[in-house]
């Protein structure tokens, strides 16, 4: 076979096969480099969607912290506010009973006064039927009589009176010449 340009036909059929062969591998190098580089493109988007996430994920734990401290916040007050409540109603209680106390103490002191005032109208009804103009004339006489009767009584008294005063100094005399002569005769 002839030498064409320093090669020959074997090293011509050998040549093609490897030119392919190259051909082949150089367009499996590009697909895999631009395969490369999609898969770089993609694993840099996700870099940056993960950094976002990332991002994301620290502002959410924050809220949540946040919404934590709020909520801790709330179950403490809400605790104070039942608290304040209980005790609240415990002092509207209290006051409900004083106020229960002092109605039935002041009904208490009406009634009383009332059950008062009843019989005062009643006194006076009764005195008034006594002392009435036309019983007047009669109630006079009845304490001019009276009177006198009293009168008289205490003049019995006051004999009485010193008629015992009288007959008591008598003893006593008597009662003397017999204590003196007791005397004489233990002597």
């Amino acid at each position: 076979m002839s030498e064409l340009a320093g090669f020959n036909i074997d090293d011509m059929i050998n040549v093609t096969p490897m030119n392919g062969g190259k051909r082949f591998l150089e367009e499996e190098i590009k697909e895999l480099k631009s395969v490369s580089d999609s898969l770089q493109n993609e694993l840099e988007t996700l870099q940056t969607e993960v950094y976002q996430l990332e991002g994301i994920h620290k502002e959410k734990e924050e809220l949540c912290r946040k919404l934590q401290f709020q909520c801790e916040e709330s179950e403490q007050d809400s605790s104070r506010q039942l608290k304040q409540n209980k005790k609240s109603e415990e002092l509207l209680e209290e006051y409900r009973c004083e106020i229960q106390e002092f109605k039935l103490k002041h009904r208490k002191q009406r009634m009383k006064f009332e059950n008062q005032l009843h019989q005062l109208i009643e006194q006076h009804k009764n005195l008034h039927s006594v002392f009435t103009p036309e019983r007047l004339p009669e109630e006079i006489e009845s304490a001019v009589n009276t009177k006198s009767q009293l009168l008289s009584a205490e003049q019995i008294k006051l004999a009485q009176l010193h008629r015992l005063d009288g007959e008591l100094e008598e003893m006593k005399k008597q009662k003397q010449p017999v204590t003196t002569a007791a005397e004489t005769q233990e002597e």
